[in-house]
């Protein structure tokens, strides 16, 4: 799939996120919107991965979902990838639903490896995932995404360090970095200063990109993935802006998790063209 097609998927991604939310008046559209191009870059195109899902995922790339709040943007990529049919986005958050407002394992939805309602855990899973790839001598990739926001959580600090003193160089995390959080900018609610050096000091491998440039994520994937196999582990420091897409969205943190209304919904869609067909 070329970057141009890739375009088309993210804007039918953030179709979907934008109308999941809306129906159940429920959810989390902000940070979904804003890592649209990196997840269906991923899924589409980047990640070698089987749509005949098993748990054990030996012989395949692994993605890992830490801040799991932005759920409707995994479900719609794993349901447009052919991971279970896109009829099934209409059920979510409802009672007895497998698209809950945060991914869980216990109702077997294919694609979902964890359950990620609680922030801070992705790294730790992601970390011991890829250590389980390199002692079978499997080849596989092991991603994982984390908002900049729970990096707050210090289980996320043990994991680093224990990432790189493993060596676990088979692993590529990605921070999602839009500035904002649920009670403001991450800069007033707890600056996160260097994230850059930061890493760096905990002996990591760094790149960045934007995470909103599709072209600019392909690179940005394709050069975290040179740098695996060096006995480090590998960061993507991801720039996005929160809300991407839809104009009265962007750049603030208080989309981060409510819903349009009707008539703002409206709005939304006249701006995103539908290319693969609604659900």
């Amino acid at each position: 799939m070329n970057k141009y097609s890739l375009k088309d998927v993210a804007n039918q991604v953030r179709r979907d996120i934008v109308r999941m939310v809306h129906a159940v008046q429920s959810g989390h559209p902000g940070g979904s919107l804003g890592c649209a191009d990196f997840l269906t870059a991923l899924y589409f195109e980047k990640m070698n991965h089987n749509t005949n899902f098993s748990m054990d995922g030996i012989g395949e790339d692994l993605f890992f979902l830490s801040n799991g709040h932005i759920s409707p943007l995994l479900y719609s990529c794993l349901a447009r990838a052919g991971y279970f049919p896109s009829s099934e986005l209409s059920t979510f958050r409802k009672i007895n639903s497998r698209l809950q407002g945060h991914p869980t394992t216990h109702d077997g939805l294919p694609g979902v490896r964890m359950a990620s309602g609680s922030l801070g855990q992705g790294l730790s899973v992601a970390a011991g995932a890829a250590l389980a790839k390199k002692l079978n001598n499997d080849n596989g990739i092991v991603y994982s995404l984390h908002g900049d926001g729970e990096l707050d959580e210090g289980q996320n600090w043990e994991a680093i360090l224990f990432a790189a003193h493993k060596k676990v160089d088979n692993l590529i995390a990605t921070i999602d970095f839009n500035g904002q959080q649920i009670d403001g900018s991450t800069n007033n609610v707890m600056g996160l200063g260097n994230l850059k050096s930061k890493f760096e000091a905990f002996d990591w491998l760094v790149t960045e990109m934007d995470g909103n440039d599709m072209d600019d994520v392909i690179r940005g994937i394709d050069n975290a993935k040179s740098l695996l196999g060096q006995g480090k582990p590998v960061v993507i420091i991801m720039k996005t802006i929160m809300g991407k897409g839809i104009d009265f969205m962007e750049g603030t943190h208080e989309w981060h998790g409510i819903a349009p209304n009707d008539e703002q919904l409206k709005r939304a869609l006249d701006q995103l063209p539908e290319t693969l067909g609604d659900y």
